[in-house]
């Protein structure tokens, strides 16, 4: 399981202040959780994490890799703001069996399981990478990265992005990309037939149309160009076919 951390924000500005940066409507985690991601002004990704409102706080649950950064941005966003930021010592527990008391669905696709948060972390034994590369779900670092626009990683049909909630730091191009008749790149399942790991190249006709970002057995998700893709592709010495 990829290790998480939890951050508490706290504080009577705490759900304006992020309301006005992140992807999603911060209201909806009122007693909930929603997910969500931090852009840059351009629209490019800068972190993903689930948002989690409890009486006194909002918690902030996001991959170890990348908590620091995103702590950072945080903290200088804050500016004037009636917010305090803190490293919990929370831990995530997480499964796809019954769920415990307290535990919350994950909003991104119901196969995906709940969450609970408290002083215990772990899983009920899930092949997870198996999961969410069968549902077409992208991860940090993997899929998620500086140069993503959230919508080409599915944002939208995972729940991560609202189109209603106003502004947010990249809004405006995160909506032009909406309003597009057409996403020419973006994430795909694919069947893979062969020995390719992930971040080997894909070609079609001999020419470069994307990357093999995550593999599970003989399905891996990858970034295609969609107008170049073909019925046969290849990455290294493996077959490779859109699902």
């Amino acid at each position: 399981m990829t290790e998480r951390t939890i951050i508490a924000v706290t504080g009577e500005d705490r759900e304006s202040f992020l309301q006005g940066l992140v992807t999603n409507d911060v209201t909806r985690a009122r007693g909930g959780i929603v997910y969500a991601a931090l852009l840059t002004p351009q629209g490019k990704y800068l972190a993903d994490f689930f948002l989690v409102g409890q009486p006194d706080r909002i918690l902030v649950d996001v991959d170890s890799g990348i908590a620091p950064d995103l702590y950072r941005r945080l903290a200088m966003y804050r500016l004037r703001a009636k917010v305090d930021l803190a490293e919990t010592d929370l831990q995530v527990r997480r499964g796809t069996g019954p769920a415990p008391e307290g535990a919350l669905p994950d909003p991104r696709d119901p196969a995906l399981g709940w969450r609970l948060y408290g002083a215990e972390g772990g899983d009920d034994g899930t092949d997870w990478t198996a999961l969410r590369v069968g549902l077409g779900v992208p991860e940090t670092g993997a899929e998620l990265h500086p140069d993503a626009y959230i919508l080409e990683q599915d944002f939208q049909r995972l729940n991560g992005v609202d189109f209603r909630k106003g502004c947010y730091v990249g809004q405006e191009v995160t909506a032009r990309m909406k309003h597009k008749t057409e996403l020419r790149k973006g994430l795909a399942r694919v069947a893979v037939d062969g020995p390719a790991e992930p971040g080997t190249p894909i070609t079609a006709g001999g020419r470069a149309i994307g990357t093999l970002t995550s593999r599970a057995g003989e399905v891996g998700l990858a970034y295609l160009r969609f107008d170049r893709a073909e019925d046969e592709m290849q990455a290294g010495e493996a077959t490779v076919r859109r699902l």
